[in-house]
């Protein structure tokens, strides 16, 4: 950080008052227009020569003179170079949280957790790593709603899948209707990057669009969509009897590729957490965030500070002035 002049020339201005002592001086009968009040008489310019309280009072007014000057100039304060948060992709999340996704067939430290609690858990990183890019939220079930419009703040994008539950869009899955709502939402952004990650247990039961209906309308409005299905895994969960028992699982691998190859995207499935951790690693790589070197310097305006001193300089020469004519009557009387 640093201070510095706008307009440093202004700085030329500060001999100026010199200029006086070359002026002539001003007689009472001369008829001229523009009387200078006795600076050469009394020797108001003559530190070494003038009384005591004029010496003091020229003083003051030479400092108020180089304060305005110094305003004049207009004096910066210069901040410490700051990273804009430059827009990066355009990127929506939509999440499944149909009936299907509490289904128990994943491994969370050790311990079987559902389809959403995982999503949740891997999905956290993958967000927060997102820097530069604008980030929006989608939760679909029997419908799709949009939890959180495009975004730098991940913070709220992370917490609002955090609070999501299952259920909360219904309980069957209209992967077409949030693919056209992500669709909606993305296609009137300027940036060409605007990619969709979809991850889904399961296959169409609602909503009023078809799956490669939506994928043609993303393709059309440059959506790329990456699908992930989850579920279809191995392993299952421990039975009243002790026994492990698999989930059955609805997906749909074939629709969702398709979709995927349509839009240039691309199809992933996670049959265990540590696939799914992996997908969004190479998610990471098909589509890093753009992080320029832009950077950007706080710039503040400091001209009020002298440009105040010289005012209060200016009022303490008039109070001056008048307790010098008050005295000057005394002694009179």
């Amino acid at each position: 950080a640093m201070i510095i002049l706008a307009w440093p020339w202004a700085l030329a201005a500060l001999p100026l008052p010199l200029l006086a002592r070359f002026l002539p001086a001003v007689g009472p009968g001369s008829g001229a227009a523009l009387r200078l009040p006795s600076l050469q008489a009394e020797g108001a310019l003559d530190l070494a020569g003038a009384p005591r309280h004029r010496r003091l009072g020229l003083i003051l007014a030479w400092i108020a003179w180089v304060l305005l000057v110094l305003a004049t100039a207009r004096p910066e304060w210069l901040g410490d170079p700051v990273i804009l948060p430059l827009a990066g992709r355009d990127l929506m999340l939509a999440v499944d949280v149909s009936g299907s996704m509490e289904n128990e067939d994943y491994l969370l430290g050790g311990r079987p957790a559902n389809r959403l609690d995982v999503v949740k858990s891997v999905a956290g990183p993958f967000i927060e790593r997102r820097q530069g890019d604008r980030l929006g939220l989608i939760l679909f079930g029997s419908r799709a709603y949009l939890q959180t419009p495009l975004t730098h703040d991940r913070a709220t994008v992370q917490a609002m899948l955090t609070e999501s539950v299952i259920g909360l869009a219904g309980r069957e899955t209209a992967i077409g209707d949030a693919i056209g709502l992500a669709v909606k939402r993305l296609r009137d952004r300027e940036d060409d990057n605007r990619v969709l990650i979809l991850l889904t247990d399961g296959t169409q039961t609602a909503g009023a669009l078809a799956p490669l209906e939506a994928a043609k309308l993303a393709a059309e409005a440059g959506v790329r969509v990456y699908t992930i299905g989850i579920g279809g895994g191995a392993l299952g969960v421990p039975s009243p009897f002790g026994m492990l028992r698999r989930q059955a699982s609805d997906l749909d691998p074939a629709t969702l590729e398709a979709i995927a190859k349509a839009t240039g995207g691309r199809y992933f499935q996670a049959t265990d957490t540590a696939q799914l951790e992996a997908i969004y690693d190479e998610l990471d790589r098909l589509e890093p965030s753009e992080r320029d070197a832009r950077t950007y310097r706080p710039l503040r305006s400091l001209y009020f500070w002298p440009a105040g001193a010289a005012l209060l300089l200016a009022f303490l020469i008039a109070l001056l002035g008048v307790g010098r004519g008050q005295g000057s009557s005394r002694d009179a009387l």
